[in-house]
């Protein structure tokens, strides 16, 4: 019997009678553990939950520091986000995940690195625990498949989202601003990690947008790159074109769409808040608002990108990379049962 559930969905008929916000029982707030420290995002969305004026009915009360010691935006600023979490915050640092999955209702995984989620994932789903992981979901798309199939084995839920695909520009054209969506250029900065695939660290905020306000159905994508920018061009199996550009080392992001009824140009708002609303109605409701099937694909879209790169820009069909990692998430499955 899952019991978080049952907690889950009792909360949720108390959070509807409690207020027009739909927010928790005010004496029992749903308790969010948090995995890996080693970003601002913790802090962020610490004060964003914490703060009994935004009546979310949750509150971070544990944490798990984590960390990577060869990427140094993680080494950097482990013990400053974790002091802060603690003296500021009140929030108790335990020694495991799995002490923190029995001291919390969901669980935020927040680890800036995205090799360690798929091993960070699994006490999660082992103790029944929701949870949200923050970009970027693996550091592999095979990881990101077996992470979404432990977590349809488990019957946990899990999900995980760029804050640009919750801004306000991005989702008015979702609500039908300019029509149907007959096509979309989505650029922003493209820093690079070495021990990620190339769009994973940053481009991934440009590649959501993208698929976002195209929607799923992207067949092949072909990449041109440069040290000062990288253009990936996709094709929708229903003709359209998609394009991401990204550059470095920063500059402006945003997106021009175009649509059936007019083209539109904005830039990103910051999506903060609209993301934590969502993952608020997500540990309320057990559902997630992002498919892990979209999810997947805009992964592979990236990783195919990395491919067509590597033999010289031609186009790579996102079925085919996806393929591979499924067919490597068996074999490794296959070899774990026969130790």
């Amino acid at each position: 019997m899952n019991w978080n559930r049952i907690r889950t969905f009792c909360l949720v008929g108390l959070g509807v009678a409690a207020s027009a916000t739909g927010s928790f029982a005010d004496d029992k707030p749903f308790r969010l553990g948090i995995i890996g420290l080693d970003t601002s995002h913790v802090i962020h969305f610490t004060k964003y939950f914490n703060d009994p004026a935004n009546k979310t009915g949750c509150k971070v009360v544990a944490a798990y520091r984590g960390g990577s010691p060869d990427i140094p935006d993680s080494a950097n600023r482990l013990d400053k986000f974790t002091n802060e979490l603690k003296e500021k915050h009140g929030v108790e640092i335990v020694d495991s995940i799995e002490e923190l999955c029995k001291k919390v209702d969901g669980i935020l995984l927040e680890s800036v690195d995205g090799r360690p989620h798929l091993e960070q994932a699994r006490p999660v789903f082992a103790a029944g625990k929701s949870v949200f992981i923050d970009k970027p979901v693996a550091g592999s798309l095979a990881d990101a498949v077996e992470i979404f199939q432990l977590a349809k084995a488990s019957g946990v839920p899990c999900w995980t989202s760029s804050t640009w695909r919750f801004t306000e520009g991005v989702q008015a054209v979702k609500k039908g601003k300019v029509g149907d969506v007959i096509g979309c250029i989505a650029f922003g900065p493209c820093t690079i990690e070495p021990h990620h695939p190339d769009f994973y660290w940053y481009g991934i905020h440009t590649v959501e947008t993208l698929f976002t306000l195209m929607g799923t159905g992207c067949e092949t994508v072909a990449r041109t790159s440069s040290d000062a920018a990288d253009v990936a061009v996709g094709q929708w199996k229903d003709g359209r074109i998609g394009i991401f550009r990204g550059h470095r080392p920063y500059g402006k992001a945003g997106f021009l769409v175009f649509g059936s009824k007019g083209n539109h140009m904005d830039g990103h708002d910051g999506g903060y808040p609209m993301l934590l609303r969502e993952i608020v109605k997500f540990f309320k409701t057990g559902k997630a608002p992002v498919p892990p099937e979209e999810t997947l694909e805009l992964f592979a879209f990236m990783s195919a990108a990395d491919e067509s790169k590597a033999n010289g820009g031609v186009p790579v069909k996102l079925d085919d990379v996806l393929d591979k990692a499924k067919a490597e998430v068996k074999a490794r499955t296959a070899a774990k049962k026969k130790r």
